[in-house]
C-alpha cells in the first residue's frame, strides 16, 4: 500500500486528480452561468424564467435551474420574479427608503395568491422588530383611494402605512416576488412587475 502511495505522490497523479476536478467544477458552474443568463427574461430590474421544470429540459438547463432555483414549480404553478437593484438599478440596501407601486387593477394575475419576500443577500430571512418577511394577497395590505397598491420597503415604519411595511435590513437586500397558478398574462410575458422606486 505504502508502495502505491509513494508512486501516486511521486507521479503527481492525486494533484493531477485534484486540479482535474477543480477544472471541471469551474467549468460547469461558467456553463450553467450561461445557460441561466440565456433562460432569464429582465423587465425594470426583476429577472424571471419560464423554463425551469419544464419536461424535456437538458441536463445543463435542469443542473442550472437546480443550483439557482432548487424545488422550484414549473411555471403553470408558480411565476417567480427576483430582483436585487432597484429602478434605477442600484442595488437595494436598508439605507434608502423605497416603494413597490402596482397601479390598480396590475397587481400579478393569478388564481390563487401572490407574495413579496425579502432575504438578505444570501437568501436568509431578514430579522425585524415586527417578524414580517414577506407580504401578499393575505397579508391585509391595504390600497390606495384609487385602488393602486404601495409596499414600502424599509428600515423603519412609513408613517401612516405601517400595513404595507416590508422591514428592511441594515445592509443590501433582495426581493422575490411569486404568484401562484399565475394568469394568462404572466405565463405569457405580457405581465411586468413595476419596478422598485426609492423614495425621494
Amino acid at each position: 500500500m505504502r508502495t502505491i502511495l509513494t508512486l501516486l505522490s511521486d507521479s503527481h497523479v492525486v494533484q493531477g486528480i485534484i486540479v482535474g476536478g477543480v477544472l471541471a467544477f469551474l467549468t460547469a458552474q461558467i456553463m450553467m452561468n450561461a445557460v441561466v443568463k440565456a433562460m432569464t427574461t429582465t423587465v425594470n430590474g426583476w429577472s424571471t424564467t419560464f423554463k425551469c421544470g419544464q419536461p424535456g429540459n437538458g441536463i445543463l438547463l435542469r443542473a442550472a435551474c437546480a443550483r439557482n432555483l432548487p424545488a422550484v414549480n414549473v411555471a403553470q404553478e408558480a411565476a417567480y420574479w427576483t430582483t436585487h437593484r432597484d429602478g434605477a438599478g442600484r442595488r437595494l440596501s436598508g439605507q434608502r427608503a423605497y416603494v413597490l407601486h402596482f397601479p390598480a387593477g396590475q397587481l400579478p394575475p393569478n388564481e390563487a395568491f401572490w407574495s413579496l419576500t425579502m432575504t438578505d443577500v444570501v437568501g436568509y430571512m431578514v430579522s425585524n422588530p415586527i417578524d414580517r418577511s414577506s407580504v401578499g394577497s393575505r397579508s391585509g395590505l391595504v390600497p390606495n383611494a384609487d385602488g393602486s397598491l404601495d409596499i414600502y420597503m424599509q428600515r423603519t415604519a412609513p408613517a401612516g402605512h405601517a400595513s404595507n411595511w416590508l422591514p428592511a435590513p441594515a445592509g443590501h437586500f433582495k426581493l422575490m416576488l411569486r404568484a401562484y397558478l399565475p394568469g394568462r398574462a404572466v405565463l405569457s410575458g405580457e405581465y411586468h412587475v413595476p419596478p422598485v422606486m426609492k423614495v425621494p
